[in-house]
């Protein structure tokens, strides 16, 4: 209970932080500041495509994996009605319509991929073990990314970002959110498991 809980509350202040600001550089120090508070419990994922990576590795068990990617989507959600409670007014991740369906995901899918596979290598790598820098790499790696590309694909790189605004505007808004869910679903899982692959590949 003690991870998810950690899970919970980290997925919870970056869906908030990215919400309140969509600045690239206050969610990269936030969610540096996140791994560092979460990651001697829960491993700090506050991503599902993250979670899912890590089940891969068989670092955690299915079971557990459910559990984290429950709590996630939770406190996405819920970090979304505190943006619209604040700002009286919903927060949406949305992709660039002037771009390609193709860019955009690809923007997501490649961009996870980094995020993923340097989590892989600073945080769960035996070469690695015990360094102090994991949680900047990770918060770094986000932000260069949205600066990269957020004009784009809306520079989630996470499938919770994506999922707790699109839900409340199906709820509150005019539900158009939801026609785009595909994309923060499809490109990080599918990043996320290209970057567990190539970890596997040149870390064995």
């Amino acid at each position: 209970m003690k991870k998810y809980l950690i899970e919970f509350i980290g997925t919870f202040f970056l869906v908030t932080t990215i919400g309140l600001t969509g600045n690239p550089l206050a969610i990269g120090v936030m969610l540096t500041i996140l791994v560092y508070m979460g990651g001697h419990i829960s491993g700090a994922h506050y991503n599902p495509a993250v979670t899912i990576s890590i089940f891969c590795k068989k670092l955690i068990e299915g079971k557990e994996a459910i559990n984290y990617i429950l709590a996630q989507l939770i406190a996405s959600f819920l970090g979304a009605l505190l943006v619209f409670y604040i700002n009286n007014d919903l927060m949406h991740v949305i992709p660039n319509t002037s771009y390609s369906p193709l860019q955009i995901i690809l923007c997501e899918l490649i961009f996870t991929f980094l995020l993923v596979l340097v989590i892989l290598n600073v945080a769960t790598n035996k070469k690695t073990e015990g360094n102090s820098y994991y949680g900047f790499a990770i918060g770094f790696t986000v932000m260069a990314s949205a600066y990269c590309v957020g004009g784009v694909s809306g520079g989630a790189f996470n499938p919770a970002v994506g999922f707790g605004p699109a839900l409340l505007d199906l709820f509150s808004g005019n539900g158009n959110d939801i026609l785009n869910l595909w994309i923060y679903i499809i490109g990080p899982i599918l990043g996320g498991y290209l970057a567990y692959s190539v970890d596997k590949y040149v870390n064995n």
